[in-house]
């Protein structure tokens, strides 16, 4: 009897377990996307398309950084109701070698808003990953955009102070020059 019940049992979670993975959410990423980065910046975002709810997506926005730079990066939704539209759980900014950087949560609910913020990166290729759950059954989307900042090479810096060296040096002499 006893192993009846454990046979029985043991058929029910096996059938739960199919079932609940029938339930699953689907990924509704879109293909990779290209950003131009080359004038400092660019904006991103993606339209979901209706009866998405519960779904999960995680975009990635390539890009490639010619020379050091920084880099800024926000991503923000926008719903009618608190719990509407799109649930964005993350910002993150990969290299080749994985993460690099996690975004800031600035705001959740009606609207949902991240942040992220560099130090120096080194020339190469990067991509900014966007995640989260449709919640909504209408159409949903977010928007974000992207800041490049080069950064100086130490050897401008060098010749940045011999260059104010060099007219603190003559504004000196100028003024022994007027007072003899």
């Amino acid at each position: 009897m006893k192993t009846a019940k454990r046979i029985v049992g043991a058929v029910v979670v096996a059938g739960a377990a199919l079932l609940a993975q029938g339930a699953m959410a689907a990924d509704i990423s879109k293909a990779d996307t290209p950003l131009d980065v080359t004038s400092g910046g660019s904006i991103f975002g993606t339209l979901f398309t209706s009866n998405n709810t519960g779904n999960t997506f995680g975009e990635r926005y390539n890009f490639t950084l010619s020379s050091a730079s920084t880099i800024y990066a926000d991503v923000s939704s926008l719903s009618s109701t608190v719990n509407g539209g799109l649930d964005i759980l993350g910002l993150s900014l990969f290299n080749a070698d994985g993460q690099v950087l996690k975004g800031t949560l600035l705001s959740t609910g009606k609207v949902d808003q991240w942040e992220l913020s560099s130090g120096t990166l080194s020339a190469g290729s990067y991509f900014l990953l966007v995640s989260g759950t449709v919640l909504s059954s209408s159409a949903s989307l977010y928007s974000g955009g992207v800041t490049v900042t080069a950064v100086p090479e130490p050897a401008t810096y060098g010749m940045l102070l011999g260059g104010l060296g060099l007219v603190g040096a003559l504004a000196a002499r100028r003024k022994r020059k007027d007072v003899a």
